[in-house]
């Protein structure tokens, strides 16, 4: 059983890495013996989440937003431990824009970040992937890849879009060895949650909405996680999971 689950020597790049759930998976899968390339704008906070991880580690400070970078980022990401085995897309953003006020800019920004920089950063890293036959590809998708929140239109279109992309990642990719499922959290204590989480009555709210009656805690991913990142999930690809303690089932 243990095999099953074991990421021991596999090259990880995870983007976001310098908080919330990017952190939590990249230190998970650290732990776990993976080597890890945390990935996120803020060369500070990937200090300090290396200074606290135990384990193989290296950090790379790159804006994805820049996707005229990405080819650059995936070549840099590889070179701390080599060709990387798992690519987990954490990173994101929530401009939290009413359907009224949406600006291109807000649109564009969260498209580009949410949406085209996974799928780019993950074209550039598949060759590798193929060569060696194994590839596991891991994208966030939200509750508002099924659901409609208020001041959430841009980050839902992006969001839906992943999971399409998700399935559409795993049709182009899947005979070469390299599966791509997503994971969809629940309402999680994170930064990109902090205005949710600020006002207790909403956090309550959401709470009980879930089916369990509780909101999220990071750990509460770990497992899913490992599970999409090994060979447990071999058979396994284009499949949206929902961690978001049965939110969605009601």
């Amino acid at each position: 059983m243990n095999q099953l689950f074991d990421v021991t020597g596999k090259t990880v790049c995870v983007t976001g890495a310098s908080s919330g759930l990017g952190r939590q998976a990249a230190s998970l899968l650290a732990g776990a013996g993976a080597r890890v390339i945390g990935l996120a704008r803020r060369a500070d906070a990937l200090a300090a989440w290396r200074e606290n991880t135990p384990g193989e580690t290296a950090s790379l400070t790159a804006d994805l937003s820049d996707r005229d970078s990405l080819q650059d980022i995936a070549r840099d990401a590889a070179q701390p431990f080599g060709a990387i085995d798992i690519l987990i897309n954490a990173a994101g953003i929530n401009t939290r824009q009413s359907a009224d006020d949406v600006t291109d800019a807000g649109w564009d920004v969260t498209l580009n970040l949410n949406l085209a920089a996974p799928f780019f950063l993950a074209q550039a890293m598949v060759p590798a992937m193929k060569k060696n036959g194994w590839g596991r590809i891991v994208n966030f998708a939200s509750l508002q890849s099924r659901r409609a929140f208020p001041g959430g239109i841009s980050y839902g279109a992006s969001k839906g879009g992943v999971e399409q992309m998700t399935r559409a990642m795993a049709e182009a990719w899947s005979r070469d060895g390299i599966t791509a499922n997503a994971l969809a959290p629940g309402f999680f204590r994170t930064e990109l949650t902090g205005p949710v989480f600020a006002d207790p009555v909403l956090a309550q709210r959401n709470a009980d909405q879930t089916c369990i009656g509780r909101n999220g805690e990071p750990v509460d991913l770990d497992g899913p996680l490992m599970f999409v990142c090994s060979d447990a999930s071999a058979y396994v690809t284009g499949q949206t999971l929902f961690v978001d303690g049965g939110f969605t089932a009601k």
